[in-house]
């Protein structure tokens, strides 16, 4: 099965020229937000603060994830998703073969999506991979959890034989 996340980068693009908006309309209307405190510079270090945290938040959540297990060897693949045609920044890639897979385990935070998978690796020790899915449908997160379940299920059917 393979899957991925491509579609979503148009709605990250989209989220990054909003943020620029916001930034340049903060910018124009600074004055309208002297209420919060007497001092301006005080004021401008809150509106820096708050557009710098969100700037970091989409940077954190936007990753490209891909999965394929078509094949003896499952591949897992994140990366950056906006400069990932002409970078490879950010990548972080997992290759296995089936019956190394251990376990697998989905962890779902307020904004932020997570797939660990255990693996054994080369002298059989267990290894734990963590890889970003939250701009991953449920679908799709769905359909992962499937072919991980049945791969650990004929993982136990070989080990008890």
């Amino acid at each position: 099965m393979r899957t991925n996340n491509g579609k979503v980068k148009n709605v990250i693009i989209s989220v990054y020229f909003i943020l620029i908006v916001l930034a340049i309309l903060l910018a124009t209307v600074f004055s309208a937000f002297q209420h919060l405190t007497p001092n301006p510079f005080v004021t401008f270090c809150m509106l820096l603060f708050g557009f710098v945290a969100l700037f970091f938040i989409v940077h954190r959540i936007s990753k490209y994830f891909e999965y394929d297990s078509d094949g003896v060897q499952v591949v897992v693949l994140n990366r950056g998703l906006l400069l990932a045609d002409h970078f490879n920044y950010r990548e972080h890639q997992l290759e296995f073969y089936k019956e190394n897979l251990i376990s697998y385990k989905f962890r779902n935070y307020l904004i932020y999506r997570q797939l660990t998978l255990y693996t054994k690796d080369r002298n059989g020790n267990p290894k734990k991979t963590n890889f970003n899915i939250s701009l991953v449908t449920k679908k799709k997160r769905r359909y992962i959890r499937q072919s991980l379940s049945k791969m650990i299920k004929e993982n136990r059917k070989q080990n008890s034989n």
